[in-house]
């Protein structure tokens, strides 16, 4: 019986000093290092679902500006074609032409009057500034995810190095240090976005 009780202060004070070990400090700081880098893969997500998109979106929006500035063109273009003399304007078919032509050209350019008075700088000039708007903020975010990522492992590494934690770590997690995050050779080239 004298055995059980001798451990019994050793027990105790082990109790009392587990909660200086660290042990709960390193895991939540394990714990924090994981939970970081999730934020800098959902920021990476984010812009491969984010650009992508964009992009079409502006393709076709420029699409269709240029399909009007195009039918403008072309109208223009089969109007300077369908020539109508006086002789021709007693030829019901060469004045059915030449009205198809007028009244296409009408056509493109009252589409091309709406475009622009609804979008005075014409609308892809906006859209293709907000594409620029939001690489710009994506970018951004994935670098601060990045930060706060760094910032996790410098906490984390510091917590299992420095005394007691180390101890800790040692004898009971054995967990090893966490990599920052580094640049991928060749990422001082900034990325292209091509149409």
């Amino acid at each position: 019986m004298r055995a059980k009780t001798s451990w019994l202060p050793l027990l105790l004070l082990c109790v009392m000093l587990l909660p200086g070990c660290g042990y709960n400090r390193i895991q939540a700081n394990e714990e924090a290092v994981t939970a970081a880098w999730a934020d800098v893969e959902a920021t990476y997500q984010r812009r491969a679902d984010l650009i992508p998109n964009l992009v079409e979106t502006v393709k076709a929006y420029a699409a269709h500006e240029r399909e009007t500035l195009q039918a403008v063109t072309e109208a223009r273009a089969q109007v300077g074609r369908i020539q109508l003399s006086a002789e021709q304007l007693n030829d019901p078919a060469a004045l059915a032409r030449f009205q198809a032509a007028q009244q296409n050209m009408s056509g493109a350019l009252s589409r091309l009057l709406a475009v622009a008075e609804q979008y005075p700088d014409l609308k892809a000039n906006q859209n293709f500034r907000d594409l620029q708007h939001q690489l710009e903020g994506t970018e951004n975010r994935i670098n601060v995810a990045r930060q706060r990522y760094n910032t996790a492992v410098q906490v984390f590494n510091t917590s299992i190095r420095t005394f007691p934690n180390n101890l800790t770590n040692k004898f009971l997690l054995k967990l090893e240090r966490k990599t920052p995050f580094q640049a991928d050779p060749g990422a001082a080239q900034a990325p292209q976005v091509r149409f």
